[in-house]
Parts: structure tokens; sequence; C-alpha cells
């Protein structure tokens, strides 16, 4: 299906001069002079490798159908990250490469979104919005600043980095959103 140049987003598999390409991050760009553009940065199924590309709203590109299932984690081995289909009890491993950076925040049990194209096999694993997480090291907090404006360095059971406010301390959950990696809030559980 062929969609316009302005119209790709995030999490689009889109096929390219022959080559299967995935979607990472879109930003749609309005300089001072000319014509409206689509900046997107783009990793290649196969290889892996990464790129950026410009679209004009008036170029088209193949959209691929993608079928979406959803899967269990499991367990992760290295680089290689195991998953279980809930219907089939199948399992399924794919290379960290192809989660990205969001691959720090899976835990035992998480349920992802996991896209694949028949003959590709897996192109995509998407995580929740957000996640879980212990704050294992953070910052004192320094007198007189301000809870509403200044941040301070945690870093979680995980070992990600994360900015949060000053009244988390650490051994407190809090709620992380994956994608940037900011502070959402305490965690009730």
């Amino acid at each position: 299906m062929k969609i316009n140049g302005s119209a790709i987003r995030a999490g689009n598999v889109i096929e390219v001069d022959g080559r299967v390409w995935r979607v990472i991050k879109h930003n749609i760009v309005s300089p001072g002079k000319g014509g409206a553009f689509n900046q997107i940065e783009i990793r290649d199924v196969k290889s892996g490798t990464k790129s950026n590309m410009k679209f004009r709203s008036d170029e088209t590109v193949e959209q691929l159908r993608v079928e979406e299932k959803e899967l269990q984690f499991l367990f992760a081995d290295g680089d290689q990250f195991t998953f279980m289909d809930q219907e089939s009890f199948e399992q399924l491993t794919v290379n960290r490469d192809l989660i990205g950076d969001p691959a720090d925040f899976l835990t035992d049990g998480m349920k992802v979104s996991m896209q694949m194209i028949e003959g590709q096999g897996v192109v995509g694993v998407e995580l929740p919005l957000t996640a879980i997480g212990t704050v294992v090291e953070a910052d004192a907090v320094v007198k007189g600043q301000t809870a509403a404006s200044s941040y301070k360095p945690a870093k979680l059971d995980n070992g990600a980095r994360v900015m949060v406010p000053p009244f988390v301390g650490t051994g407190e959950k809090i709620v992380v959103n994956i994608a940037d990696r900011t502070y959402v809030e305490r965690s009730r559980d």
C-alpha cells in the first residue's frame, strides 16, 4: 500500500529501494524556505543498520502489511531475548538490536507487541508505554532546590539512568516512560 511521505510514522514498516526498513523516529520539519518534509530515522530489518531519510508530501513510499501478535517475555541470554506466544506456547528468540534501548526495561512476564511480516520474520518489538523500576542510587537533595524545576539523576535496578524529582529516594518504586526514559510518578504497587 502506497502512502505519502508526510504520513510516515514511527513503527511503520516501509520498503525503499528493495530493502525493508522499520521507522524508529519521525519529525515533520518546516524550513523557512521551501516545503515541509518528514525527516525519518530508520533501521534495516535484515542487517540492523540505521539510516536517515527525508520525504516530501508529494513523494510516496510502499508501506508493508504487518501482523501484530502479543507475546510474553521469558528470559534474556546475553543479547538474545526469548518470548512465548500465549496461544500456541511457541518460543521465539530475537536479538537485542531489534528491540533497541527499551530492552533495558523488559521484565519477566511482560507482555509485548511483536510485529511480523510473512517471509521476513520479526521486524519489531513494542514494549508497553511505561514500566516500574526500583531506584537503587539517587543523589542527595541540595537544600534550596524547588521541586517544580529541578530533577536529580537516579539509577534503577535494571541499570537505566533517569532524572527524578528531589523527593524520590533510594528504594522507591517509580513508573518510567520507556520511550524517553522519563519519570512519570511513584508506583502504587
